[in-house]
């Protein structure tokens, strides 16, 4: 099949720009390497196991304009599907113009937007993609585990030609099953890893099934799956389905960023965090994000 291709008109500030820059999860950064140290050559790649049962696979070149966000689609699957998958990954499937409206009720929020002028919470591909990077990286340094995924998905995933650059996306659930060992995920890693690939393909990780169910039943729901904790439940539903309006109120890094960036005397309990976060209402989930993402720049300058 050749290229296809559609256009995402943002509602809202957004930058393509911090979306790719923004390292987490299957973009996890080299050691030693920070996400300001690399530069952006102007396109945004994506690989991943399309919704709907994950069994087809997409690469996506994105480039961003006055116009909009631009994509040129690789590989097979409805293209409905994976325009509502890209704008999902990339927190454009929301109206996001009242979003400005948080930095204008709370000043600090307002100077971490100015900070990251555009930048929305960038998604898992899905949740699957997210049960299984939880499972390969527990206890192991992320970008050790980012370069074993990369190689997981080039042998067993499948392989794109993206603007100029190779990038592989993860194994469907049938293709991670047939998988007997690899070099670098021991054997009860890859053993949970397949318990995820065995929930995907039993519709367990549907995105659609997940927001169906609202944040606080999600994450006990995911939960049942062996190997997902509370941690990573949290990973799963906060950080690939898209709610936009949850507060991880127990978050050591973001507490400890509020307590620097709001001048307090210690860190906030998590009943002082969510009264703060009040004004942060339906937007609870980005302002923690960007808090995130640009606290850390906006303290170094201060």
């Amino acid at each position: 099949m050749g290229t296809r291709s559609f256009t995402i008109t943002p509602l809202g500030e957004f930058s393509l720009a911090e979306s790719a820059m923004f390292g987490f999860g299957q973009r996890m950064r080299p050691a030693g390497v920070g996400t300001r140290e690399l530069a952006f050559d102007g396109v945004m790649r994506l690989a991943f196991c399309l919704d709907g049962g994950y069994v087809d696979q997409v690469g996506v070149e994105l480039r961003q304009d006055d116009e909009g966000v631009h994509a040129v689609v690789h590989g097979e699957g409805a293209l409905d599907a994976i325009q509502g998958q890209v704008a999902r990954v990339l927190s454009l499937d929301h109206d996001a113009r009242s979003y400005a409206e948080v930095g204008e009720r709370d000043p600090v929020i307002g100077r971490l937007q100015r900070a990251a002028l555009g930048l929305r919470p960038p998604l898992f591909y899905s949740p699957y993609e997210a049960a299984v990077w939880a499972m390969l990286s527990a206890r192991r340094p992320g970008w050790q585990m980012s370069r074993i995924r990369a190689e997981l998905s080039e042998a067993h995933g499948a392989v794109f030609e993206l603007g100029g650059e190779r990038l592989a996306a993860l194994p469907t659930p049938a293709q991670l099953l047939a998988v007997e060992g690899f070099p670098g995920i021991d054997a009860d890693r890859l053993d949970r890893m397949q318990g995820a690939a065995r929930a995907a393909r039993d519709g367990l990780l549907d995105v659609d099934r997940l927001q169906a169910l609202g944040p606080e039943e999600a994450l006990v729901d995911v939960q049942r799956i062996t190997g997902i904790g509370p941690f990573y439940a949290g990973l799963i539903v906060i950080r690939a389905t898209g709610f936009t309006d949850v507060l991880p109120t127990n978050e050591p890094k973001a507490l400890e960023l509020v307590r620097e960036l709001y001048g307090l005397n210690g860190v906030p309990s998590p009943k002082e965090f969510e009264a703060i976060a009040e004004a942060w209402r339906p937007w609870r989930t980005w302002a923690t994000v960007l808090l995130r993402a640009a606290g850390p720049r906006v303290l170094a300058r201060s």
